[in-house]
Order: C-alpha cells, then sequence, then structure tokens
C-alpha cells in the first residue's frame, strides 16, 4: 500500500478539467487491474496477497503464531519482498522527474507503470508454462515477481500526491470517504473520485475471480491488459502535450 499519511488532507487539483477526468479514469484502472490480481493471487496462489501489503502482515503474524491455516511465511515473504523491491525501483524512477511534464501525469509515472508491465508479461508467461497449476515451488516466484509490479503502481501512484487514492488497498479511502459524513468538507468530484475508487477495486476482484473459476489460464491477461492500456493512454497523452 502506498504510504501517504492519512493526515494528508485532500488536495483540490488546478488540472483542467478534462485532463482530471482522464487521470481518475486511468487511476480507476489501475484498481481494476489490482483488484483483479489480489483475488487471483489470494484465491489461486495459496491465500496470499500481493497488492494488500496490510493483509500479508496479518497474514506473517499468524503464521509465526503457529496457525496451522495461516500462509507459508515464505511465500508470505516472497510477496512482501517484492513489493518492497518495486516500490524502491518506481521511486527511482519517478524521483527523477524534476517537473510536471504531462498535462495528465508526469512521464515518469508512465515509465514506472511501463517497467511494471515486464512483471506483468513475466507473471503471464509462468502462469501460461505451469496450466495455471503452479506447484508450491513456483508459487513463491509468481508471488514476488506480481508483487514487484504492484510495488511499481503504488509508488508510480504516490508520487501524484492525489490525497486519499491508493490504487493496491482500499484502507484509507473507505477512511477519507465516510469521515467526510462527519464534516461533509470534500468537494463533490473528490467524493466521486473516491467511490470510483473503491467499485474499481469491486470490479476487479469480480473479474479477476470470475475468471480464475472459468478461465484460469487467461486470468492473469486480465490485469496485464488493463495496465497496458493505461501506459499506452497516459503515453498518447504526453505526446499530445509535447505537440
Amino acid at each position: 500500500m502506498s504510504t501517504e499519511s492519512l493526515a494528508t488532507p485532500i488536495k483540490s487539483s488546478d488540472q483542467p478539467v478534462g485532463d482530471v477526468g482522464l487521470r481518475n479514469s486511468l487511476l480507476d484502472a489501475l484498481t481494476v487491474s489490482s483488484g483483479a490480481i489480489d483475488a487471483i493471487s489470494f484465491l489461486g496462489l495459496g491465500k496470499i496477497f500481493t497488492a494488500f501489503m496490510t493483509g500479508n502482515i496479518a497474514f506473517l503474524g499468524m503464521a509465526l503464531a503457529g496457525s496451522p491455516t495461516a500462509p507459508r511465511v515464505a511465500a508470505v515473504l516472497s510477496s512482501m519482498a517484492g513489493f518492497a523491491l518495486g516500490i524502491f525501483i518506481a521511486t527511482k524512477i519517478v524521483s527523477s522527474g524534476q517537473k510536471p511534464s504531462s498535462t495528465v501525469w508526469p512521464l515518469e509515472t508512465t515509465v514506472a507503470l511501463g517497467f511494471s508491465l515486464i512483471a506483468h508479461l513475466a507473471f503471464n508467461v509462468i502462469w501460461f508454462v505451469n496450466g495455471a497449476q503452479p506447484g508450491d515451488a513456483v508459487i513463491p516466484i509468481l508471488l514476488a515477481v506480481w508483487a514487484l509490479a504492484m510495488g511499481m503502481q503504488s509508488a508510480a501512484v504516490r508520487r501524484l500526491e492525489v490525497g486519499g487514492i491508493f490504487t493496491t488497498a482500499a484502507t484509507a479511502t473507505f477512511i477519507f470517504l465516510f469521515s467526510d459524513l462527519a464534516n461533509f468538507s470534500m468537494k463533490g468530484d473528490e467524493r466521486r473520485r473516491m467511490r470510483g475508487i473503491l467499485l474499481s477495486l469491486a470490479i476487479g476482484a469480480t473479474g479477476g475471480a470470475y475468471l480464475l473459476l472459468h478461465a484460469p489460464l487467461y486470468a492473469p491477461a486480465l490485469p496485464l491488459v488493463v495496465t497496458a492500456l493505461v501506459v499506452l493512454t497516459a503515453g498518447r497523452a504526453f505526446a499530445r502535450s509535447q505537440s
């Protein structure tokens, strides 16, 4: 999960309305991707997440306590390590930008997401070679590879500093949205953005789970295609902004 403080106020964007709308749509799409990934990894890779690290830390504690139903420690750690490495790599990429280079989001964000596609593709290849039934020796590798992609996505989105928005976990967004019921301080577009993230996560999880149950060999293609479309769309937006 991205590490922006929950105390950070929701900031209004000074971008043109059309650019903000496109950015929000791309964030929704990335959330669909992460929702599908967590559904597939949890149901198909030993009840372990590759995007939702809060759950994995809880699983690790359960395993260390000796719970017979907790996931394997090695598998949980492989996912956490991959996620951490992804954050490190993407942070290096997005930190290299000096100023916004696109009207939607910085070019470095698109570059980081583009590199995450390598991990997505590697997962799909390994998954396909193993006939959607990876053995115990392969599962930690798959978890690490997909968590690497999710760590990169998390760091790339964090670079945008969109208050309350996290595309790999929904807890913070949930807190922001429902705490607004107490003070009603957010603007309408901010509420719509947060509702969109929560809905997108549910849609992604539903789609990923459905494909895993009915077409398991092709289930990981969903987040790969969605993320690729995000990268392509953001790249085109950058090209337009430079013309």
